[in-house]
């Protein structure tokens, strides 16, 4: 295999964790060249990837007749094309674009028509976690045994490709040696169960009261409807930086500052693939559980209610009080016994 395409255009949160498939790829394919077909958005995690060579954008490429799609996908070269996420019209695509080995899912009827290579996978039963259900779909290409999840791991990621601009390292840089600069994502653009303000609220709170410095990111329009919230937490607060950041910037922060409290967002699992001290705040029904989709990384960790059959949780989610049983002062006791020297080395 000389080039291979994996094509993942959803979510940050799902990209990184499909980080592994590239890196299982380099290891079994030493010189291999491996590209990431995705979003826009998802451009800069791609860049930041040590296993990937380079991004092929879904967004522009849709901006072409089809023709010039097909030709675009052949200009790259490609011995394979691994559909992580499935997409009709990039199924279809690749098989006009003749690459050789084309790789899905069996229970996508699209794949039956445009793939070569079917994989048994069902996802949302499966005891497996994300990363490693996208490491299935490599079955054809690597019969080896799946990888154990610490095996997994260590191929999530992530290398900030971008300097922290001055002002913001000289922010982080002000805190004393003991003394850690906790980052809060309390929103989730609806891609997770959320925590709540008020539990946000008063661990920045208890933070602050225990020494340690506060910042809070999110989007422009987060940061719109944290008007409020801002506003009352806000001595607790050391900086409010929602909609100032763009994705690259972001990835310097988050890989600058100590760690990082949220759902189960893009931002948490980019903090993990950072290599920052991470704790994820999970709801404990399927599939969202942490099971499934817990943060990876040398320092990543996670709190979830002990109830696992809840009904609440599918039958009433915005009632259900499963995610807001965990204590901010148990979130805030998981985050003192972060260790600054080993973040420092």
């Amino acid at each position: 295999m000389k080039t291979i395409l994996i094509s993942r255009t959803d979510a940050i949160g799902d990209v990184v964790l499909t980080l592994p498939v590239a890196g299982e790829l380099k290891r079994h394919f030493p010189g291999c060249r491996v590209l990431l077909l995705g979003r826009t958005y998802t451009q800069a995690i791609a860049e930041a990837c040590p296993w990937l060579d380079g991004f092929l954008n879904y967004d522009d490429l849709q901006k072409l007749p089809v023709a010039e799609q097909v030709a675009t996908l052949r200009r790259q070269h490609a011995d394979a094309i691994v559909h992580v996420f499935p997409n009709k019209t990039i199924a279809r695509l690749a098989q006009q674009a003749g690459i050789p080995v084309r790789i899905g899912t069996r229970n996508r009827w699209f794949h039956w028509l445009t793939c070569n290579r079917l994989v048994a996978l069902s996802r949302r039963n499966s005891p497996l976690h994300e990363a490693q259900l996208n490491l299935t779909l490599l079955q054809p290409l690597l019969p080896d045994a799946l990888p154990s999840l610490h095996e997994v791991t260590a191929l999530v990621r992530l290398t900030p490709q971008e300097p922290l601009a001055t002002g913001l390292q000289q922010v982080l840089a002000a805190k004393r040696p003991d003394q850690l600069n906790v980052i809060l994502h309390p929103r989730s653009r609806g891609s997770a169960r959320e925590w709540g303000l008020e539990h946000f609220g008063m661990l920045a709170r208890l933070l602050h009261q225990a020494g340690h410095r506060v910042f809070v990111t999110g989007t422009e329009a987060e940061g719109q409807e944290l008007q409020v919230w801002l506003a009352e937490y806000q001595p607790y607060i050391t900086a409010e930086l929602t909609g100032q950041l763009t994705l690259r910037q972001l990835l310097a922060f988050i890989g600058s500052a100590d760690g990082l409290v949220a759902g189960s967002t893009g931002p948490l699992h980019m903090a993990a693939a950072l290599g920052r001290y991470t704790l994820g705040l999970y709801p404990p029904i399927r599939p969202m559980h942490p099971g499934r989709w817990a943060p990876l990384g040398p320092h990543a960790d996670y709190l979830v209610f002990d109830k696992p059959a809840c009904q609440d949780c599918r039958q009433q989610p915005v009632a259900c009080t499963c995610i807001k049983a965990i204590a901010p002062l148990a979130a805030l006791q998981r985050i003192i016994a972060w260790n600054p020297s080993i973040l420092s080395s």
